[in-house]
């Protein structure tokens, strides 16, 4: 067995190692907050199939370990003192969960912690509300959509009402857009599943004053707004862009085939056959809310996770 990095690192009490498992991606952030010295992010599909099987299957196993093991050597590189490493919407969902959890354990010497919803929710609002260098209107909703689950969060200074919804770009892609670029009736059945989960949800869009959009599903459609030559994270940071390019983006999006989303040059080829359903999952999003301008933000529950044990 390998040495777990968890037990040998020492060091400076204040450089910690955030770590947030996702369906669809792996981030890793090590710093002394505010400073940030390592940002890392890791395409691995952990959710692929886990709507339908309710497993999470040994290729997507054998990802995420490659890649929990290029994060323990950037750590064992630091003076990390903590470690949190945070599971969302894949591992809560499957059956197979602590396969991950152990794997986890071994190289890094942490248990890995199951987020519920709300706590997702929670670290989401944290970091990218901390985040803003311009005070927001309140109240502001926070949208994160991941690969398994969208967090809403409403609040001013502290959330105030949260909800994890089970609607996600690869959940939502799996179950429903099959086509290359998917058909109108995939579209809508898509759009219909989104706004049924939105009727249910407690949190209302519409009393939002600011909305704040976080992670690389969002951010990816706004560079396509903004139309960048190439994915800049401190360009993105912060950008403010009208709604109603996002919803005119959206559909043109939606409608490309996968060989013409890969041309983008912003855009991530792990993120490229799935973010049709993402991207509509913002729209509709949007489409409940007052607010003309969507504001992107680079920090998400990553940074929240990192805050929450900095201190």
């Amino acid at each position: 067995m390998r040495q777990p990095v968890g037990g040998r690192v020492a060091g400076a009490v204040s450089t910690i190692a955030a770590v947030d498992c996702g369906t669809n991606t792996i981030k890793l952030l090590i710093g002394d907050l505010p400073e940030v010295a390592v940002r890392e992010t890791r395409m691995i599909r952990l959710g692929q199939g886990v709507d339908r099987s309710g497993r999470i299957s040994e290729e997507a196993l054998g990802r995420a370990f490659a890649a929990v093991d290029e994060y323990a050597a950037l750590i064992g590189a630091h003076d990390v003192s903590r470690i949190r490493f945070c599971a969302t919407s894949a591992t809560r969902d499957a059956e197979n969960g602590e396969v991950f959890a152990a794997g986890v354990r071994d190289r890094l010497g942490v248990t890995p912690e199951v987020l519920t919803g709300d706590e997702e929710a929670a670290l989401a609002f944290d970091g990218a509300v901390r985040h803003l260098r311009t005070p927001p209107r309140t109240p502001v909703l926070v949208v994160d959509i991941g690969g398994g689950s969208t967090e809403l969060v409403l609040g001013g200074a502290t959330p105030e009402r949260a909800h994890s919804m089970d609607v996600g770009s690869v959940r939502l892609h799996e179950r429903h857009l099959h086509g290359d670029p998917p058909t109108t009736d995939q579209v809508r059945a898509c759009i219909d599943d989104i706004d049924a989960t939105l009727d249910e949800s407690p949190v209302d869009p519409s009393a939002a004053a600011t909305v704040v959009g976080v992670a690389g599903t969002i951010l990816s459609v706004v560079a396509g707004v903004l139309d960048l030559p190439a994915y800049d994270r401190d360009v993105l940071d912060q950008s403010v862009v009208p709604v109603e390019q996002v919803h005119e983006f959206v559909d043109r999006l939606v409608a490309m085939p996968l060989e013409e989303r890969l041309a983008l040059p912003w855009m991530h080829p792990g993120r490229a056959d799935v973010i049709d359903a993402g991207a509509l999952i913002l729209s509709r999003v949007l489409r409940r809310t007052r607010v003309e301008s969507l504001v992107a933000s680079e920090a998400d529950i990553l940074d929240g996770i990192a805050w929450s044990i900095a201190g």
